[in-house]
């Protein structure tokens, strides 16, 4: 595993370099990217916050009030040193039966939507899952270190297969039914937020982080907070099984922001 943890720090050195150039353009950012580090009156712990969204369909009431306006706020009470990545997730949308047509379409409906209700491309990144496929790659490397037992303990891929049948509750499901993407999605998500663990190396190489605090904070929804604690029982396991020469933590545990 020495391999892959050279691997995944050169592929951090190399995306930092990326993102600083894709900020300083002042262009609307479409791919992965992060702000250049603030560092007049920098925070004991600044944030690096990142969420995603599906691209399926125009968001309802709930999506609205539940994820978007707060990331609205996120954004407005960020602290100039924190960093803001949000991201349309269409590998996840790929998990259930898609329309090609209508999910490409989708895509643009949602970034626009993202534009509207008020995210700001020079203060927040914002960009497409598929454009970045450091996302899959880690998903893979996460998929061989996670226990079965633990994916099954997951509520929400019962809760989507269930709905995906109209099945009255989740003891009508048909677990025959159900593919290994929607079974695994939850490691597809740890990987989504563990892959910006660069920016927090880019931070404490500024001295505005040291090696003490987590800087990847991950507003959720209550039914998604599972999914935040497996992803820190990834992140954990994967720092104490494949420690480094300097017994440094390659990926800091992330938090969950529940959204109001």
């Amino acid at each position: 595993m020495s391999l892959l943890h050279n691997q995944l720090r050169r592929t951090s050195s190399s995306l930092s370099a990326l993102c600083r150039s894709a900020h300083s353009s002042g262009r609307l950012v479409r791919r992965l990217g992060t702000g250049a580090v603030a560092r007049e009156q920098p925070r004991a712990s600044p944030r690096v916050v990142f969420s995603g969204i599906q691209p399926t369909g125009l968001p309802h009431l709930g999506n609205l009030l539940g994820a978007l306006l707060n990331w609205v706020k996120l954004q407005r009470d960020a602290a100039p040193d924190d960093q803001l990545i949000y991201s349309i997730v269409g590998w996840h949308a790929l998990t259930l039966p898609q329309d090609p047509k209508a999910l490409s379409a989708a895509r643009s409906d949602m970034f626009a939507v993202l534009l509207a209700v008020g995210l700001d491309p020079k203060r927040s990144i914002i960009f497409h899952q598929d454009e970045n496929l450091h996302h899959a790659e880690l998903a893979w490397i996460l998929n061989c270190i996670t226990p079965v037992g633990k994916l099954k303990r997951m509520t929400t891929w019962k809760s989507r297969l269930a709905t995906s049948r109209n099945a009255r509750d989740e003891s009508e499901i048909d677990e025959s039914l159900l593919n290994a993407g929607l079974f695994t999605y939850p490691v597809l998500q740890a990987a989504d937020i563990l892959a910006y663990r660069y920016v927090c190396d880019l931070q404490r190489r500024t001295g505005i982080l040291d090696d003490t605090h987590s800087a990847t904070h991950v507003p959720v929804g209550e039914d998604q907070q599972q999914h935040i604690e497996l992803c820190r029982d990834l992140a954990d396991g994967f720092n104490r099984t494949f420690k480094t020469k300097d017994s440094k933590k390659l990926f800091p545990l992330p938090q969950h922001v529940v959204s109001e």
